[in-house]
């Protein structure tokens, strides 16, 4: 599927849609540029998760765990980017961030996520964050286009 998203009210909205659709070890991979509206896209996610806690770009602290306030699964929200960027296995680095959650009983969403995710799980929400083609269009426009679909 395919979305031009106009500002990031917006891209929050489709987040939570899709969000509500989401189940216990269901992994998103979030791919694009810096700046796209990766880290906006999961805010919406988290509230259609309704799980506690800001969502912030993990890029610091490489993973953040989120609760739900309804029991529900917690959010996974890591930056893959940097698991990829150290030595040796990547999903040894991600098994030993110590999270509390098992992988399999939370939604993961994993920004820059693409060579690492699919290693870790059969079947994967792919979701691509396009803003070159609507500057491209107009260079005054802050609208993006979002594509996503699960890839088995």
């Amino acid at each position: 599927m395919k979305r031009r998203l106009e500002t990031a009210a917006d891209t929050q909205a489709l987040g939570e849609e899709i969000g509500r659709t989401l189940r216990a070890g269901d992994v998103v991979i979030l791919d694009g540029p810096l700046g796209a509206g990766k880290t906006t896209f999961t805010q919406g996610l988290a509230r259609g998760l309704q799980v506690k806690g800001k969502i912030t770009s993990p890029t610091f602290v490489i993973a953040r765990e989120h609760r739900s306030l309804v029991g529900g699964p917690p959010l996974i929200h890591i930056d893959a980017y940097r698991l990829l960027d150290q030595e040796g296995d990547p999903f040894g680095a991600l098994d030993s961030l110590d999270l509390d959650s098992e992988i399999d009983d939370a939604v993961l969403v994993a920004e820059w996520g693409g060579g690492l995710v699919e290693r870790i799980a059969d079947r994967h929400l792919h979701v691509t964050f396009d803003r070159e083609t609507a500057v491209q269009e107009d260079p005054t426009s802050e609208a993006r286009y979002i594509t996503w679909e699960w890839v088995d």
